[in-house]
């Protein structure tokens, strides 16, 4: 029996449409307006205002080490990510709900409650603070300590863009490779590795977004020390408080656009690759 189809109804059309709209005003509120507020913020002195605050000693120190911490979490979670979402999809083993569940905690944990366990931790009077004292390692109030704060809460990201790429890769190719002699690590490097290209670079793109935003915690265990540990989220906390709004304003849009850039540069390249 032969069936047409004919043009689709016209308020299917029409709710469509408004959905679209829908979604498109929704997006636009929470990301353009924003970033629209910034820039108005940040050109209340014109283009000169926002380059003086730019070029600000204490704004580029703050720029150079928050892409340190972020270069620094990206390079750990590509390795321990990666080997985390391996053994989450390829082995068995107990406590693997645990872990799981474990994984996803920086996502319901306040960041400065993860700021406040580091400071209890590594602080003088914790556990570890006598040790490191010891060693001459300063952990709360230093670089290593805003290291660790981000860490924890760009840990999920690496991990939760590999696991459906692992599984929706199987093992078949793995197993063919072990057949014909290859070791495990040399299957892993030449098939399974490729596979994961653009789970890698996603996760590494969202993970270095997400640490070059982070402040909670960040704050509590490094103390935003001008010159020292002050991160450019912390600096445009100060800048704010000290009513220094075009460089505030400057440096969180420069933040805001570079972000945005990153995804959206990441997911044109890839749509350009799978064409």
């Amino acid at each position: 029996m032969k069936t047409e189809s004919g043009p689709a109804p016209r308020h299917s059309i029409w709710g469509r449409r408004l959905l679209i709209g829908i979604v498109i005003v929704y997006v636009a509120f929470l990301i353009l307006a924003p970033l629209a507020g910034l820039a108005i913020g940040a050109l209340a002195d014109g283009i000169g205002g926002i380059l003086r605050a730019l070029t600000q000693p204490d704004v580029i120190a703050a720029f150079r080490l928050t892409l340190i911490i972020s270069l620094i979490t990206v390079i750990v979670h590509s390795i321990g990510g990666t080997a985390v979402a391996w053994v989450m999809v390829r082995q068995q083993f107990r406590g693997k709900a645990v872990v799981n569940g474990l994984i996803d905690m920086p996502f319901a944990m306040s960041p400065v409650v993860v700021g406040y366990m580091l400071l209890l931790l590594f602080g003088r009077n914790g556990p570890l603070g006598p040790l490191l004292a010891a060693w001459n390692i300063r952990v709360v109030f230093a670089v290593p300590g805003m290291i660790l704060a981000t860490l924890f809460v760009t840990l999920p990201f690496m991990i939760r863009e590999l696991i459906p790429v692992l599984e929706a890769f199987g093992v078949q190719q793995e197993r063919a490779a072990a057949t014909l002699g290859a070791s495990g690590w040399q299957a892993f490097r030449r098939i399974t590795l490729p596979a994961l290209r653009w789970g890698l670079i996603y996760g590494m793109t969202l993970t270095f977004a997400r640490a070059l935003g982070e402040f909670g915690a960040v704050l509590v265990v490094g103390g935003g020390v001008q010159g020292r540990t002050e991160t450019v989220t912390l600096y445009i906390y100060r800048a704010l408080e000290e009513r220094q709004y075009v460089g505030g304003y400057s440096a969180a849009l420069a933040l805001g656009v570079f972000s945005l850039l990153l995804v959206i540069g990441t997911d044109l390249i890839r749509r350009r690759q799978e064409k």
